[in-house]
């Protein structure tokens, strides 16, 4: 009896409780509505009940009426209007009246105010139902809520393949035509474009920009790029760009071209271009991209146009800049040290190889002096004494350094390379070669020095010679997708002397030079070895995974077009083939920021192979023994395997999420993930795959989590934290990053080998006194450098294998990084590209996409005279109108022009 009593009252409470919640509701509703709202709500009830009339003379005036109380009333929809509110109630009432009148005048007026009704009453197609038996014109009148409503059901209708009569496209896209127009001249750009693009018709864009809105409408567009996927992509750039030419923003056509990686397009950008002084702002930006036009000598100006590409006044503008901040003298690694701070103790240095330190010192005064063409220990009178405190290839390192002091300096820092060629030793000698191509790396010379210096040793009989030959000719032709270089050095590939090393540095030289281009010679060439090496013991080798990096790197950027080579590199047998698909796919997606990459990459990542035991099998069958040895061996090869295909798959991730904010915020958050619960190879990936993610970018978060695993108890992880400290801190000097170095300094004090890499990482802080960054995204970060992403993705690869690589024989990996080195500075020039000072104010970037009127485009700036430095993230702007950019973006190299309209021109 307890329990059904129970129910019973509380079934009673229930209902008592409803009653009262009804009763509050009908009195707050008698409370809320005010004298004026009774009125409105009584008029409207009257309206209806008029319309249930049969005078026909009445309806016109009645309609007209209700049609002007909706109209006022929609003007601001942040909340349902009280109109719509007190018409809901007979918006059945009204379905019928419609239904039972034969006047199509009439009809189409109550069908217009049923549409806008139907927008607030019904989740369905009612809105776009009454709509299109109303008068398809007038759809502006009714405001904007009611647009957004309608358009929604509008892209509904047309992404459905299945036809029906009545939402003929034809039909809906007449109304689109109606509405695209309207959101375009009510500052909503950003919806016009998702309604087109909802509906594959983006190009209809163009009809309806004007001088006002083309700026907006290309800014959204450009920014959709990178969430958008293939083939979608590649449309809204290009309606970008023809927006773009159409009002002769040849410089932003360019960016459109460049992001689109389309030699055909970049060509017709520049050629269309009849701006001579804008013609010479797209020059720098190809130059800063690494690309070389070839002119034609009818071409006007084509010398100095060949020359500003060319980059070869580089290093004269870099060190005007020095000269300006003051920093023309030049250090000595004890300066980046500062060994005077630590505290003594006598067993310090102790157990430490002078070679090894000698050569940290090496890559410290070559990095920290770098492209300022003097130092304390190599450019000085018995300079060559220091290379021999150096052992075997310490000493061809050593003599590479001497490209980074002479860094774009090509007609000097060759002279001054050049006795050494000559040297006994084959280290120094392939030293100074490597030296010359480091020295040309990004600077383009019509006399080919690099070529005819290099060309002799490629197929030299001492491998030391040919590594110096093969690096220098890739680090010099970086991204020229340089015929006779590749015919020069693809032979190397066949010859029966090459080591894997060579091998490895021949197909990632090859790869440098074709980055990003899918060159069938070079694909084909390096696909060829691969096979022919298949099953070798040699491809168990570190630099073999190189064989499948330069393969990639001719992908770099591609999307699809790996596809072909994937399916080649399936012939491979497994221990090496998933590792070669991988690098393949990643590089092919860099920069994309492709999810389903992402994803297939972290499934990657999850996987965990537990070898078998043999005891398992002892009860079986003879024939089942078989099967099972044969499963065990499959399971063995593919666990063997599966830690180099999960580390790549880990630098997958930061190469594919790089350049997107969201992206890599996300990938931070996976990255954690991945070091508490990974496998040892995984976590030694992770703090390479950080760096990749923020070069030149020392985050607090990255540099603070980077310095926890600097003490991991797993060597490798830690040696790895520590480089990714430089790599993240590059070029920056930011003194938390330094003090957390010298730190680890201390710490490390007695560990030759973590030592070491504090040194390199404290070098590549403070490399070119910093002045200088390795980021490849640059042009307020809208462009990505493929030959930065090249040499940086190399180094970052190298140093899966530390121990063997920066750690063992394979240092001079470290020069690929030469390939993203850029000076973060911006220069401006008059219009006799005369350097010029300017005041521009420099601050922190925002994003202004989607925002209408002229919002401010930074924040927290301050005031300079040009040349200056920018970090990373910071955006610059004219500070008076006197002079007028002929790029829409201050960074790097900028041509400015006399503004006739400033204020300054109309007082003299």
């Amino acid at each position: 009896m307890a329990p059904s009593t129970t129910n019973k009252s509380a079934e009673t409470t229930d209902k008592n409780k409803k009653e009262d919640a009804k009763d509050k509701e009908v009195e707050n509703k008698e409370v809320e509505l005010s004298e004026e709202d009774k009125l409105l709500k009584e008029e409207l009830e009257l309206l209806v009940e008029t319309l249930k009339e049969n005078d026909k003379d009445k309806y016109e005036p009645v309609l007209t009426k209700l049609t002007d109380h909706i109209r006022s009333s929609t003007t601001s929809m942040t909340s349902v209007p009280k109109p719509l509110k007190f018409l809901q109630e007979h918006y059945d009432t009204l379905k019928e009246i419609f239904t039972k009148w034969s006047d199509s005048k009439m009809k189409k007026a109550l069908s217009d105010i049923l549409s806008v009704i139907g927008m607030t009453v019904d989740d369905g197609l009612d809105c776009l139902n009454f709509k299109l038996t109303g008068n398809t014109n007038e759809i502006g009148t009714w405001g904007h809520e009611y647009v957004r409503h309608l358009t929604r059901n509008i892209t509904q209708q047309l992404q459905k393949s299945d036809e029906n009569e009545r939402y003929s496209p034809e039909t809906l896209m007449k109304m689109v035509e109606n509405i695209v127009p309207y959101l375009m001249s009510h500052n909503a750009e950003a919806e016009a474009c998702d309604c087109l693009m909802d509906i594959s018709h983006l190009e209809l864009i163009e009809k309806y920009v004007n001088d006002g809105s083309y700026s907006r409408v290309c800014l959204y567009l450009t920014r959709c790029y990178d969430f958008v996927p293939e083939p979608e992509d590649r449309t809204i750039m290009t309606c970008a760009l023809n927006i773009y030419k159409r009002y002769d923003q040849y410089v932003d056509a360019m960016m459109c071209a460049l992001r689109m990686n389309e030699r055909a397009l970049i060509e017709e950008v520049f050629n269309n271009c009849l701006d001579p002084l804008v013609k010479k702002q797209l020059a720098y930006l190809l130059g800063r991209q690494h690309i070389m036009l070839e002119l034609s000598d009818e071409t006007a100006d084509s010398d100095e146009l060949m020359e500003i590409m060319s980059n070869s006044q580089q290093n004269t503008h870099f060190l005007a800049l020095a000269r300006e901040l003051d920093i023309m003298e030049a250090k000595i690694p004890e300066d980046v040290y500062k060994s005077h701070l630590e505290p003594n103790r006598p067993s310090m240095n102790a157990n430490v190889d002078s070679a090894r330190v000698n050569l940290a010192a090496s890559f410290v005064n070559g990095l920290l002096n770098a492209g300022f063409g003097q130092d304390k220990l190599l450019l000085v009178e018995d300079g060559s004494k220091w290379m021999y405190k150096h052992k075997d290839q310490g000493m061809m390192s050593s003599a590479a350094t001497l490209g980074l002091l002479l860094l774009w300096d090509v007609d000097s820092g060759l002279t001054q390379i050049d006795k050494y060629l000559y040297s006994a030793d084959d280290n120094i000698k392939a030293g100074a070669l490597m030296a010359c191509g480091i020295v040309n790396c990004g600077v383009r010379n019509e006399c080919d020095p690099a070529f005819a210096l290099l060309s002799d040793y490629v197929l030299h009989n001492s491998n030391v010679m040919r590594i110096g030959s093969i690096v220098g000719l890739g680090l010099a032709y970086a991204g020229s997708n340089n015929k006779d270089v590749i015919d020069l050095i693809l032979p190397v590939l066949e010859d029966s002397k090459s080591s894997m090393e060579v091998l490895g540095l021949t197909a990632l030289s090859c790869g440098l030079v074709a980055v990003g281009t899918a060159n069938p010679k070079v694909t084909e060439a390096i696909l060829e070895i691969l096979l022919a090496k298949n099953d070798k013991p040699e491809m168990k080798e570190p630099m073999a995974k190189m064989l499948a990096l330069g393969l990639g790197l001719t992908y770099l950027g591609r999307q699809e077009e790996v596809e072909t080579s994937l399916a080649a590199l399936d012939v491979l047998s497994d221990p090496f083939k998933s590792t070669a698909k991988t690098i393949l796919e990643m590089c092919g997606y860099a920069g994309t920021g492709n999810v389903l990459k992402v994803q297939n990459f972290l499934h990657i990542c999850s996987e965990h192979y537990e070898p078998q035991k043999d005891e398992d099998n002892n009860d079986k069958k003879d024939s089942k023994k078989k099967d099972a040895d044969k499963d065990k061996k499959d399971e063995d090869r593919k666990s063997s395997n599966l830690s180099v295909q999960q580390s790549i798959a880990v630098l997958g991730i930061a190469l594919i999420s790089m350049g997107e904010d969201i992206g890599g915020e996300m990938s931070l958050r996976t990255f954690g993930h991945l070091l508490r619960y990974g496998e040892a190879q995984i976590r030694r990936a992770v703090p390479l795959a950080f760096a990749l993610l923020a070069p030149s970018n020392p985050k607090l978060q990255i540099i603070d989590t980077l310095s926890k695993f600097s003490h991991d108890s797993d060597a490798e992880v830690a040696h790895n934290a520590i480089l990714a400290m430089g790599v993240v801190g590059a070029g920056t000097n930011n003194a938390r990053l330094a003090a957390m170095l010298r730190q680890l300094a201390i710490y490390h004090s007695k560990d030759a080998q973590n030592l070491f890499c504090v040194r390199i990482a404290q070098g590549l802080v403070h490399m070119g006194k910093g002045t200088m960054t390795i980021n490849p995204f640059h042009t307020d970060r809208q462009l990505m450098s493929p030959v930065a992403v090249a040499g940086l993705l190399t180094f970052l690869v190298s140093c899966l294998d530390v121990k063997q690589t920066i750690l063992g024989k394979c240092h001079y990996v470290l020069f690929y990084l030469v390939t993203a080195i850029h000076p973060r500075m911006l220069v401006t020039f008059d219009e006799n590209l005369q350097p010029i000072s300017v005041s521009v104010r420099v601050g922190q970037a925002v994003d202004v996409v989607g925002q209408a009127g002229k919002p401010k485009t930074i924040t927290g700036f301050q005031t300079h005279t040009t040349p200056v430095l920018l970090a990373f993230g910071e955006r610059a702007e004219l500070a008076t109108d006197e002079y007028l950019a002929t790029s829409p973006i201050l960074e790097g190299f900028v041509i400015l022009k006399k503004n006739p309209d400033s204020e300054m021109a109309q007082e003299k």
